[in-house]
């Protein structure tokens, strides 16, 4: 660990960093088919000895999240696709969906430890993290990165405000970690009660998109804030090192950026869906599609580091949404209609407003009764675990082209 880096892996020549990922992939993926009944229906046929370059990779089948859930409802909890026990797991997560995830046993199983060092963070630091610890690995995921390095970790999970206020004002942690929009809500429910929060001076960011004008803002409030691209399945994907240069890849991961709903890899440049391939033994993904959106970035960092960049998170391959850091499924709002027979046609529409994700059901009926849209409302809350405004429109105000999501946030403001 050097003060500038996190360790010289990340400044290697590209071409030796690949030569050792793919050294390592025909080993791993064999290994995988071989424990893992999952992986070798999926990749039946596939000659791990050959997986020896990315254009051997690329004629490998993408195994997409919605094939995972049919294969997690078939064969609880995993698939078939974690290569250990689940009494080896050291914690077993349930993410909306639902989609299982395990924990293996290292000290940073998602590799977060980059990301913070990358946004500053160093050993002694105090980190107040405010990612959610129920349920899902999210706050786990950074817990683990940040204390890898050397810091001490407040879980502070969502909610209770004036709590995590005053937690802030006791421990005066150097940092937050946690989703991009409550940072904004600690500091504005500090100004008003007149709370101390003087101590966080940087801020490292995920489970949602960190919009410039928001970045801008913690700037002014002595706030340097850096993201990371993390995924519930495969941890921390890329990350940060200074605003606005583009998210590095991890290192011990394989990031293609491949045509939606194809196998088939884009040119530089070109968006595309993120696919991920990593090393984690107990869960090994291999050409995993994120869903998510994204591009390569050409040239190198200014930082230093040689790995590949992204532009950064950029929507939805499906309409799969990230909404205050919970992914929203179509099939949630079908589920909702199935509820509501009333309603025949329904899209959730997801907004920005006062720097805050909104989201809002409109929907048509052509009978509406007295308290229809709190019982709307109530069941949008329980299937999505989110809150939300319920507005009824008029018959045909609704596009008919099969969207149920449509995600209205402007990522380039």
């Amino acid at each position: 660990m050097s003060a500038e880096h996190f360790d010289t892996l990340e400044t290697r020549e590209p071409g030796e960093r690949d030569a050792d990922l793919f050294a390592r992939l025909p080993g791993h993926v064999a290994e995988a088919m071989a424990k893992a009944p999952g992986w070798a229906r999926h990749l039946e046929g596939c000659d791990a000895a050959s997986l020896v370059d990315r254009a051997a990779l690329a004629r490998l089948p993408v195994l997409r999240k919605p094939d995972l859930m049919a294969a997690q409802a078939q064969t609880p909890p995993f698939g078939g696709f974690a290569t250990a026990p689940l009494s080896a797991m050291g914690r077993i997560f349930m993410s909306p969906g639902p989609i299982w995830e395990p924990q293996g046993g290292e000290v940073d199983p998602w590799s977060a430890a980059r990301a913070f060092f990358a946004a500053g963070f160093r050993a002694g630091d105090i980190v107040h993290n405010a990612l959610s610890y129920h349920l899902t690995p999210g706050g786990f995921i950074l817990d683990h990165g940040a204390r890898a390095l050397g810091c001490a970790v407040f879980p502070a999970g969502v909610g209770n405000t004036e709590m995590q206020l005053e937690a802030i004002a006791t421990l005066r942690p150097t940092g937050y970690a946690g989703t991009p929009d409550y940072l904004k809500i600690l500091l504005d429910k500090a100004a008003e009660l007149g709370r101390d929060t003087s101590s966080l001076r940087r801020g490292l960011v995920s489970g949602g998109a960190l919009f410039p004008s928001l970045r801008a803002e913690y700037r002014e409030r002595g706030i340097e804030v850096l993201q990371a691209y993390a995924t519930a399945d495969a941890g921390v994907i890329a990350y940060e090192a200074a605003a606005d240069q583009g998210m590095i890849v991890n290192e011990d991961v394989i990031v293609e950026i491949v045509r939606p709903g194809s196998n088939v890899p884009v040119p530089e440049g070109e968006v595309g869906e993120v696919v991920v391939t990593n090393f984690n033994r107990a869960y090994p993904l291999i050409r995993f599609g994120t869903g998510d959106l994204s591009a390569v970035l050409p040239g190198r960092s200014p930082c230093g580091r040689t790995n590949m960049r992204l532009k950064g998170w950029m929507g939805r391959a499906d309409q799969r949404t990230k909404i205050k850091g919970m992914f929203v499924d179509p099939k949630q709002i079908s589920e909702l209609l199935g509820r509501h027979p009333e309603i025949t046609r329904a899209r959730l529409i997801v907004e920005r407003q006062a720097e805050q994700d909104v989201m809002r059901l409109a929907y048509e009926a052509e009978a509406h009764g007295d308290g229809l849209d709190q019982a709307i409302s109530a069941t949008l809350r329980e299937v999505t675990k989110l809150s939300g405004r319920v507005e009824r429109v008029s018959p045909g105000a609704l596009p008919n082209d099969g969207k149920v999501i449509a995600d209205e946030r402007n990522y380039e403001a």
